[in-house]
């Protein structure tokens, strides 16, 4: 079988087992239902409009968020990694931030910008914020010499050398930075819902445990699942766009 047979088949399996286990008793089918119901109930909340509200106000949200954290950390990133005097000089600071989860800090952000929607966006950028710097820095600042040398010998100018050998060289650690604050995003967003909000899959899926609306629990979990994988779908697509340059991987 070829390896997307072999995904296809472990798919296929757990959603087998998830459907054949609460029916034959395994599990307890109230706490998880067959996997049947909960398709019918997510297909129930999407075609009444439901679900289309709830996943247009998370990626609202988490497309703000994680985009001005995107726009602002690459070229900070590229920044310090060029003058090592200011890396030197923020590092302590980056190393301090960088530690500190993003869910401890919501009770501040709570506190400071409100429960409304700027809080949940500012809470995004943090969290995304750090993964693309720091992978930013560490693409840039790995490049190899050589390389550099061989453009300032053929004359490249210093724009010359940045553009057509650094940033090249560096996007493959860039995107694998995007693609974490991509996960961090969805995470940190759902968690941020689930407190304090009227809308987003993250309130769907507390309000439907808070009232005992098991299936419509399990139905916003998955459609929580296929947005993230969206997303990395996304995000995969536009690394190879950008890096159509390097060599395919067996």
């Amino acid at each position: 079988l070829g390896l997307g047979a072999r995904r296809c088949a472990a798919v296929a399996a757990f959603a087998l087992l998830w459907e054949v286990a609460p029916r034959l008793g395994l599990v307890d089918r109230v706490f998880l239902p067959p996997l049947s119901e909960v398709l019918a109930t997510l297909a129930s909340l999407t075609l009444d409009g439901q679900m289309g509200e709830h996943v247009s106000a998370s990626l609202g949200r988490g497309l703000t968020g994680f985009l001005a954290a995107v726009a602002a950390a690459v070229p900070l990133g590229v920044l310090l990694a060029w003058y090592r005097p200011v890396y030197d000089l923020l590092s302590p600071l980056l190393e301090l931030f960088r530690n500190t989860a993003a869910l401890a800090l919501l009770p501040v952000f709570v506190l400071v910008l409100g429960i409304g929607e700027t809080s949940k966006i500012a809470l995004v950028i943090y969290a995304c914020t750090f993964p693309v710097l720091l992978n930013t820095v560490t693409g840039v600042r790995t490049v190899d010499p050589l390389l550099v040398k061989s453009a300032v010998s053929l004359g490249f100018s210093p724009v010359g050398v940045f553009t057509k050998v650094v940033l090249p060289a560096a996007l493959p650690s860039v995107f694998t930075g995007i693609r974490l604050a991509g996960a961090s995003s969805l995470l940190v967003l759902i968690a941020a819902e689930m407190v304090g909000a009227r809308s987003g899959l993250g309130y769907l899926v507390n309000s439907a445990q808070l009232n005992f609306q098991i299936p419509h629990m399990y139905a916003g979990i998955i459609a929580i699942a296929v947005v993230g994988l969206l997303l990395n779908q996304v995000l995969v697509s536009l690394e190879r766009r950008f890096s159509r340059w390097r060599p395919s991987r067996s």
